[in-house]
């Protein structure tokens, strides 16, 4: 939407799909075995280095709710929230932590370079809305998220890719996601918005 209201619009009206381009495997094959690494803690019910490393250990733990966990992950599924109108809003999380009884989305990052000064807060409206989707939910959600970054840092002569990570803790708006979402609605009650990008020119 925020890229294009135009191409946001045709979209959910169904009038035509924007074309995709390229897909990159590499993250999806990234984020498939991140989870069963966490996975792997998870049922040892431990926290992972690249979270303690980071001083995050204390008072935190993975959700443990599996069964749950995997309709969250699901791309098709994900956190679900339907108004009274019938309009949908849903999101597949990477993963979930516990601080007492609050949730905390955590989505994983693959890059091929170090962060820049700002790169995080890219990513600001993903947890926000994610936050919220849980909160609509009736969960209760701590007011800060994680977003954590692998990239490459050096291949070892046996072949192996070490990667480096970076962790960045931010502060979640979930009055932010809400503003999104009431913005969203009311650009699909309006009439088509004028062409604002290559892909929707003439459409």
């Amino acid at each position: 939407m925020k890229e294009c209201p135009r191409c946001f619009w045709l979209i959910q009206h169904k009038v035509w799909k924007r074309p995709e381009g390229i897909r990159m495997t590499l993250p999806n094959g990234m984020d498939g075995i991140l989870k069963k690494h966490f996975d792997k803690f998870r049922e040892r019910k431990q926290l992972p280095p690249e979270i303690c490393n980071n001083g995050h250990c204390k008072d935190m733990r993975l959700f443990d709710d599996m069964e749950l966990l995997k309709v969250w992950r699901n791309n098709f599924k994900g956190v679900r929230f339907q108004d009274e109108e019938g309009n949908i809003l849903s999101g597949a999380v990477d993963d979930v932590l516990k601080t007492g009884n609050k949730l905390i989305v955590m989505d994983y990052k693959t890059r091929g370079y170090a962060l820049k000064e700002d790169t995080h807060e890219f990513y600001q409206d993903q947890l926000d809305i994610y936050s919220w989707l849980f909160q609509k939910n009736g969960y209760q959600v701590e007011d800060y998220g994680f977003l954590l970054f692998y990239y490459p840092k050096e291949v070892l002569e046996t072949g192996e890719v070490v990667f480096h990570t970076e962790l960045k803790k931010m502060h979640v708006h979930v009055a932010n996601a809400e503003k999104i979402w009431n913005e969203a609605l009311k650009l699909l009650k309006e009439d088509c918005p004028q062409s604002c990008c290559e892909w929707c020119k003439g459409r």
